[in-house]
């Protein structure tokens, strides 16, 4: 694997960061106050999401001078709303949701580093339910979190798929809710990451699940991004490349430690299933590393071609250029 880019950023400003490191209490051994910023995860507190643990267990955020406010994420949507409206400095969102969201809110968030390769984003099911292709979706209901990437990203799945999307209910539901809601038959399948297999059979009781990828059909969209505000970013941008550094030096030491790192999400929350965590960051490894690109980094060709796909698919209106969408100056770099 590359050396890493926090390595590398860390060497380039070790000025910046010897003055800004503090512990995570609030100061330095000179009084110099960390600095404090307010993070979102992805989708609830699950394993996929570890990696922000575990860059506040090894210190990672501490040694870059920021004192970290973990919180659980609700979805893209809502991170971008959070992120917009400044109740949040930085969040998890699928990349696909925040071009379809940018494109029809305007919100002014920006991407500033790409978590996963490839997209997560999936429909699962139970096998006794009868669902095994994207077709038999049709007449069914899927349990969701409101303004989650797999129900945003939806139309240009079922479009992809061949799936009249007209012919599917979604059922609001809570992220932690979701798996029961599915064992329990109160719906026939669940939006999810393909990651979630694993949570998904351990509340329906080992029962076995059906994963439908949204990347099996749509084989070049980015996962989820680092996302930040605009006023974030070019007010404060040392700060979001320290806090970006430091957030995929823990994504790196994730997934090469898949079961220390759920013991330490179970640590921070002990309602999560340490076994079902690392179960989660080892399936999650192959997207973060995919083309063997530096963790974290954006091209900006792949970006554009995001963007015509969505274009193409009628999700989004013409005219989104990669610009209005990430900061490549502050993204990692290969």
């Amino acid at each position: 694997m590359k050396a890493t880019w926090f390595t590398r950023f860390a060497g380039a400003a070790g000025v910046v960061l010897m003055v800004a490191a503090c512990g995570g209490g609030g100061g330095d051994d000179e009084g110099q106050a960390a600095d404090t910023v307010r993070y979102l995860t992805s989708f609830n507190t699950f394993g996929r999401d570890a990696y922000a643990y575990v860059a506040l267990e090894k210190g990672y955020f501490k040694d870059a001078g920021l004192n970290v406010d973990i919180k659980p994420g609700t979805g893209t949507v809502d991170a971008m709303k959070l992120l917009a409206g400044g109740r949040a400095d930085f969040g998890i969102g699928d990349f696909t949701g925040t071009l379809i969201t940018m494109a029809k809110e305007k919100l002014p968030v920006v991407a500033v580093g790409m978590v996963h390769q490839n997209s997560l984003a999936a429909i699962i099911a139970l096998e006794e339910g009868g669902i095994r292709t994207p077709k038999d979706l049709e007449g069914r209901t899927i349990g969701d979190q409101p303004g989650s990437t797999v129900q945003v990203t939806f139309p240009v799945y079922a479009k992809a798929a061949g799936v009249d999307a007209s012919k599917i209910t979604f059922v609001p539901g809570a992220p932690p809710a979701l798996p029961q809601l599915l064992a329990s038959g109160s719906v026939d399948a669940i939006g999810q990451f393909v990651v979630g297999r694993g949570l998904i059979e351990k509340a329906a009781q080992g029962k076995k699940a059906v994963v439908l990828p949204y990347g099996e059909v749509l084989p070049d969209l980015y996962g989820n991004a680092l996302l930040t505000s605009n006023t974030m970013a070019s007010e404060k941008p040392e700060v979001v490349k320290r806090f970006a550094a430091a957030l995929f030096k823990g994504l790196e030491y994730s997934i090469a430690n898949p079961e220390e790192s759920g013991e330490i999400l179970k640590k921070y929350q002990p309602t999560q299933n340490a076994e079902v965590a690392a179960a989660e960051v080892r399936a999650m490894a192959p997207y973060v590393t995919a083309q063997g690109q530096t963790i974290g980094a954006v091209s900006r060709a792949k970006v554009e071609a995001n963007i015509k796909l969505l274009t193409d698919s009628g999700a989004i209106p013409a005219g989104m250029t990669p610009e209005q969408v990430i900061d490549l100056s502050l993204t990692p770099q290969g």
